[in-house]
């Protein structure tokens, strides 16, 4: 790890995983749609290694919203708020 987007990145995602073992309750369904943060967590750190800092962070930003989003609207139960 030798940039910044290598601890940031890396920290959101354990952060993101962190919080899904605390509230999901195995529940596969966020598991699932929660894969689309971590993909853009993934990208970003390598756009951002890469040199591409501004694309890098707007994805950060980006998949830790949708992150915070998903993860937000999720009961302690393991049902969706919508439903």
């Amino acid at each position: 790890m030798s940039t910044i987007f290598d601890f940031l990145t890396v920290g959101a995602f354990i952060a993101m995983a962190a919080v899904y073992f605390m509230r999901a309750n195995g529940d596969q369904k966020l598991m699932m749609r929660l894969l689309i943060p971590a993909i853009g967590f993934a990208v970003a750190n390598q756009l951002g290694n890469r040199g591409y800092s501004f694309f890098a962070v707007v994805l950060l930003v980006g998949s830790a919203a949708y992150a915070t989003y998903l993860l937000r609207g999720h009961k302690l139960d393991g049902s969706d708020r919508s439903s």
